[in-house]
């Protein structure tokens, strides 16, 4: 596929998917939403962790309102289900690392969008907004789902009830993401972090990813028998090897991620 919509660099294991419809504020239409799959699916082939970032001042303000597919009677059950959902289902499951690089306001579905990342990187500027209540609707896109499980009950509440916007250091205190930077430091910051994730453990951080979110659903003895199946297969990769190595020998991990 060509990307309009989208751009799709990957450099050194590390891929970056840039929203790039900055003068729509990186708005979500139909066109973008299957370019995000595709790229998405498409990149974790490739590399070894996944960045998805805006082009311009904002991250995503989430819907294109005015997407001539959009424009009419709009049908949102079909949207969500033929459009966001395999969208956010190639972001969520991707079998790489994800970060969300919020590099200014993500807004509606694509707030979400971020959250269904493994992190979430704010730039000090950006903020978070449940905006769907302005206009009669609920958090789509994943928000109801996210929201409780990363700030908890009564803030998932309020933000979806009141449409208040969130500043990424509120987020951060809530834990609703991972850190906020200041704007000066936020690009060499996450290119940091992500290259970190692109020269890692791979099998390692896939098998991190797989428990965590699994406890949700598994009694602590289902979770145990988890970590232990898990940590099995993980002793038996390259990477274990050299990591064990590098520290007996005082040194860098060289990690090939296998």
């Amino acid at each position: 596929m060509e990307y309009e919509a989208v751009l799709l660099d990957i450099t050194d294991d590390l891929a970056v998917l840039t929203l790039n419809r900055p003068d729509k504020m990186n708005a979500l239409t139909t066109q973008m939403r299957a370019e995000i799959t595709h790229a998405m699916k498409d990149a974790a082939q490739q590399a070894r962790a996944i960045v998805l970032t805006g082009a311009g001042p904002a991250f995503c303000s989430g819907q294109d309102l005015g997407d001539a597919s959009s424009t009419g009677k709009i049908d949102l059950e079909r949207a969500l289900r033929d459009e966001y959902e395999p969208m956010l289902e190639a972001v969520y499951d991707c079998p790489v690392p994800t970060i969300a690089a919020v590099n200014g306001p993500a807004a509606g579905a694509g707030a979400n969008l971020a959250l269904s990342a493994d992190v979430v990187i704010a730039t000090e500027s950006a903020y978070f907004l449940q905006a769907f209540a302005r206009i009669g609707l609920l958090p789509d896109a994943g928000g109801t789902w996210f929201m409780p499980r990363q700030m908890g009950f009564a803030k998932a509440m309020g933000a979806a009830l009141f449409a208040d916007k969130i500043s990424a250091r509120q987020a951060d205190d809530w834990g609703l993401i991972w850190e906020a930077v200041a704007d000066d430091l936020f690009d060499a910051h996450w290119r940091e972090r992500a290259s970190y994730l692109a020269n890692g453990p791979t099998a390692g951080f896939r098998a991190i990813k797989q428990a965590i979110r699994g406890s949700y659903d598994n009694t602590l003895p289902q979770q145990l028998a988890t970590e232990a199946h898990l940590q099995g297969e993980c002793g038996r990769t390259r990477d274990f090897a050299e990591g064990v190595v590098a520290f007996l020998e005082k040194r860098p991990a060289k990690f090939e991620g296998r």
